[in-house]
């Protein structure tokens, strides 16, 4: 993919009507009747019915379809704290993604609030509004006090997705490099480096795939996180290793797996040749990863790398997992997203990648004959079957639990209704000529 400057992402947004969303109306609004259905006097009945049955609401309104993309802009994505209006942006990126992967409506909300107490109040009155809620760019460690005092005051699913859903994307990521480098979960040994909202997530959620908190050394910008330091708050403590060493290239000697969600360019050559035999490497700072793929490569060649950048294979990016976890526990209206439905998501995802992938996903990406290994260890984001595998386990993991509000009785009817949800362009043409592209190019490697 060519680089993205300034100028061409500046007009993405400006031109035509500003921004990346809008809203579309659903019913007929031609006549005068029509208006009087939507408007008044008919909008009397159902919100009498609502006032009656709360419930009739995913009835009668777009609550069950509708998901509120809530930040205050303290933690965006290789930025910071640039505040809640500058994560609007951001914000309208999610709402979109929500749309065009899952089908499913978003409002971006930037809250001005970076008090714990404050954002929690405001987004607690305004959740009647949805069907759930995705904080998004929140910094701990204010976001674990925020989605927890959510997740207890609201009747509705709230995930901060950039805890869960790097842990869930990565921890799938993790399942399939172990498989093909010969590593048990329960045996490897994992040295995270970063200790924020995201990396406290992804190791709680390994441990739950079966990695042993023995086996963890994290680190944060001081060091190894050990019992013996004073200033760890009560996330890092809970993670503390005994373990008498200090520094990451100490941590990292004989380990299998390192996840890093920190700064670019920590990690050296010398480090990684000193983990263990066939290491898993996660370089997932953006932009720049903690190294760069291709200098992992020619250190270790048996190694497996994974980034969060789109230019490099096994990207983890977390458009795999959202739009399809939140389809799920929408459709079964679940009170929440819990542990049980994130790891449905970990599995779904996983075992997609083993699939053989379709052409017009090839086609997509400009590459031919692409098959689980090395440099596949995920399903690319533009795959539509993830939104056919994962949400489906999503809403069945929301059901088996217990915290489903909505049963699907019939699957069959269920992914004809996914199949159906996504919005179709008309860019009929231009799928056509790729995939023409894309059978010469598989022609030509067979030929080799």
């Amino acid at each position: 993919m060519d680089k993205i400057t300034k100028g061409e992402a500046l007009r993405y947004h400006e031109e035509g009507r500003p921004g990346k969303i809008e809203i579309v109306p659903t019913k007929p609004y031609y006549s005068q009747k029509d208006l009087a259905l939507a408007y008044s006097p008919g909008v009397a009945y159902p919100s009498i019915e609502i006032e009656k049955d709360p419930e009739m609401a995913f009835k009668y309104t777009d609550r069950g379809n509708l998901v509120g993309v809530l930040s205050n802009g303290t933690a965006v994505l290789g930025l910071g704290d640039i505040g809640a209006l500058a994560g609007k942006p951001v914000m309208e990126g999610k709402a979109l993604l929500f749309k065009i992967f899952a089908g499913i409506d978003a409002f971006d909300i930037e809250i001005d609030a970076k008090e714990p107490d404050k954002f929690v109040e405001v987004a607690k009155a305004i959740s009647p509004t949805f069907g759930g809620i995705n904080l998004e760019d929140i910094k701990a460690p204010e976001c674990f006090e925020i989605e927890r005092r959510l997740k207890e005051e609201c009747s509705i699913p709230v995930m901060h997705d950039d805890q869960h859903g790097t842990a869930i994307i990565s921890g799938a990521a993790l399942i399939n490099a172990c498989e093909i480098q010969g590593k048990k979960l329960e045996d490897v040994r994992l040295v995270v480096n970063g200790a924020g909202a995201a990396a406290i997530s992804c190791t709680r959620l390994y441990m739950k795939l079966g990695v042993k908190k023995e086996n963890i050394v994290i680190c944060d910008s001081k060091g190894v996180v050990h019992k013996r330091r004073s200033d760890l708050n009560a996330f890092k403590g809970e993670l503390a290793t005994e373990r008498e060493i200090d520094s990451l290239a100490e941590a990292l000697v004989g380990a299998d797996v390192f996840l890093g969600l920190s700064v670019g360019n920590i990690l050296t050559e010398e480090m990684i040749r000193s983990m263990a035999p066939r290491p898993i490497i996660f370089a997932l700072a953006n932009p720049e990863p903690e190294i760069a793929y291709d200098k992992a490569i020619k250190a270790v060649p048996d190694i497996i790398v994974a980034t969060g950048r789109s230019d490099y294979p096994n990207q983890v990016n977390n458009v795999l997992g959202f739009p399809y976890i939140f389809r799920g526990a929408l459709d079964t209206e679940a009170s929440e997203i819990n542990e049980d439905m994130k790891l449905a998501a970990v599995y779904a995802i996983a075992s997609l990648a083993h699939k053989k992938v379709p052409a017009e996903v090839e086609a997509a990406y400009d590459v031919c004959d692409l098959k689980f290994g090395r440099e596949y260890i995920l399903p690319k984001p533009l795959d539509p079957r993830l939104l056919l595998e994962v949400a489906p386990a999503v809403a069945k993991a929301a059901m088996e639990s217990g915290v489903a509000g909505k049963e699907i009785k019939n699957w069959a009817d269920y992914r004809r209704f996914l199949e159906k949800v996504v919005p179709h362009d008309d860019n009929h043409e231009a799928k056509m000529k790729a995939l023409a592209r894309h059978e010469i190019l598989c022609r030509r490697v067979s030929k080799r």
